[in-house]
């Protein structure tokens, strides 16, 4: 690492560093090279059905060329870590260089140690708790099995990916007002959606509810699109356009919080974020796809989500057992880390630090660490940003309530507890019979 002392010159540098980092990073395909196929999911349900279930085979490991790991190790070694930008170059190239481990080491044992210390897995605390990523999710699907049972979602309209696809396309066009984002149908596509920059992708083999285009909308284009173009056009740090892995359970918490504080998400998603995490824990401890599959079925998942949540757990590890992809405990551990943080920026009134979410495609720890650099305008405010972030007061009403909610202890009171002897509420005050 060479520091230089002339700000022009440090700008320089820097901002060459950064489009080789965009460059280099920019050809690694993450979850694409780790997914199973559609078909995955096709064959195995019809083994299934057939009473002969047959692990699905997993694709062959993706290993990133030599010169792109000697690249992103050059540009390590160049970035001045002392500076708050420098290190958000360096970390976000460290990041590139354990995911290419990763790659290289599907189906073993090293995979999956990458992969947890990139995304967590189960048995990790949650920021502010004694509760672990498993005992939170076990937590929330009690909590919420009753009211799952007496709430049924079948009969719900279904909607064709056409349909989808063109009703998406009139709300992104009406808030990306200078850019434009495409929304294709993807045959091979393992997850419901996925979004970039300039594209928003669904699977075309599935059936949608409006409750999903909701969820699409705010989730994929109004946060992780709207992220990565924000990231673009950044002056300086084109990289925050880049969806690295350790930006991952930060942006996928705030995609999750505004589903939430939309009301794009429903019952059956938030329990589904929950389950993702008990299958990654029994595959940890030696369940295969099919035991996977099985629990999920046993829970009252339909077979087509059960084979897709397998399919999520197992991509790049192994379909024995012991060693699963644990990328999907950043839903809910982002997400409550997100609701954390934005708590404690409205309570240290701090309403800045919400927009900073946007600026492109960072964590929490980003958004302080590089306080100066928002403040001398290295980095520029986020063009796109959804209404529920740029209603402060809305927001801020929302988690100051949740802050009183959150001290109830909810299994102590009973119905009956919340009336008085008059079938008013306990601590109303009575009115005069005058």
């Amino acid at each position: 690492m060479t520091r230089l002392t002339d700000p022009t010159h440090r700008r320089e540098a820097l901002v060459a560093l950064d489009r080789r980092l965009v460059k280099v990073a920019s050809s690694i395909r993450v979850l694409g090279a780790l997914s199973f196929p559609e078909q995955a999911a096709e064959s195995f349900l019809a083994s299934w059905r057939r009473g002969e279930p047959t692990l699905p085979e997993a694709p062959e490991p993706a290993p990133v060329k030599a010169d792109k790991l000697d690249e992103l190790t050059r540009i390590c070694h160049e970035a001045d870590r002392e500076d708050p930008l420098g290190r958000f170059v360096y970390d976000t190239a460290l990041s590139y260089r354990k995911v290419s481990a990763m790659l290289a080491s599907m189906g073993s044992k090293e995979f999956h140690e990458v992969s947890r210390d990139l995304y967590g897995g189960p048995s990790d605390r949650l920021l502010g708790t004694d509760r672990t990523h498993l005992e939170a999710a076990d937590h929330l699907l009690e909590a919420t099995r009753l009211l799952a049972k007496a709430t049924p979602d079948d009969g719900e309209e279904e909607l064709s990916p056409e349909q989808v696809a063109a009703e998406l396309r009139i709300r992104l066009d009406a808030f990306f007002v200078d850019d434009r984002i495409e929304v294709t149908l993807d045959d091979n596509l393992s997850a419901k959606a996925a979004a970039s920059a300039t594209r928003v992708r669904l699977r075309s083999s599935t059936r949608f509810t409006n409750c999903d285009v909701d969820q699409l909308v705010e989730h994929e284009a109004f946060v992780h699109s709207a992220t990565a173009l924000n990231g673009r056009k950044q002056p300086t740090l084109s990289c925050l356009s880049l969806g690295a892995p350790r930006t991952t359970a930060t942006q996928e918490g705030i995609a999750t919080f505004a589903e939430l504080i939309t009301g794009a998400i429903d019952l059956t998603r938030l329990r589904r974020l929950a389950l993702r995490i008990r299958a990654v824990h029994l595959a940890e401890d030696g369940a295969d796809f099919i035991d996977v599959f099985r629990y999920l079925l046993a829970v009252g998942e339909t077979e087509l989500e059960s084979v897709h949540t397998s399919l999520r757990v197992f991509r790049g590890g192994d379909v024995r057992g012991g060693r699963p992809f644990t990328k999907d405990v950043v839903y809910l551990r982002g997400l409550i880390g997100v609701h954390t943080f934005l708590r404690k920026a409205i309570a240290e009134v701090r309403p800045e630090l919400v927009r900073r979410l946007f600026v492109g495609r960072l964590t929490i720890g980003d958004v302080l660490a590089m306080e100066e650099s928002f403040s001398e305008g290295d980095i520029v405010p986020p063009r796109y940003v959804p209404a529920w972030a740029e209603n402060i007061r809305g927001l801020s009403a929302y988690l100051a309530f949740s802050m009183i909610t959150g001290d109830i202890r909810i299994n102590d009171v009973s119905m009956q507890d919340l009336l008085d002897e008059h079938g008013e509420f306990a601590s109303s005050p009575r009115l005069s019979d005058a």
